[in-house]
């Protein structure tokens, strides 16, 4: 399982919102356009699988940046907002 940093830049509000809505399902939104998502292999592919439905191409843009348990204990976070997202105790698949 990776912690994947995913931000995003849609022009199309409702397109941006549908966007927002799908990753909440799968980590913690954690600044504007910016998620943390805790993902096994099989759920990244599902996820990317949905959003490939979601957007468009042609206009949008979408990163997915993973970082490895060796990354994530670097990460700082200064300021408001949530701390880092934790990586969940148990895990459904």
């Amino acid at each position: 399982m990776l912690l994947y940093v995913i931000v995003y830049d849609l022009p199309d509000n409702k397109r941006r919102q549908k966007i927002h809505d799908l990753l909440e399902g799968y980590g913690q939104w954690v600044q504007y356009s910016t998620f943390e998502c805790w993902l096994s292999s099989d759920k990244y592919a599902e996820l990317q699988k949905r959003l490939r439905c979601q957007l468009n191409l042609d206009e949008d843009s979408i990163r997915f940046y993973p970082l490895s348990r060796h990354t994530v204990a670097q990460v700082e976070t200064w300021g408001i907002g949530p701390p880092l997202w934790k990586m969940p105790g148990s895990t459904i698949v």
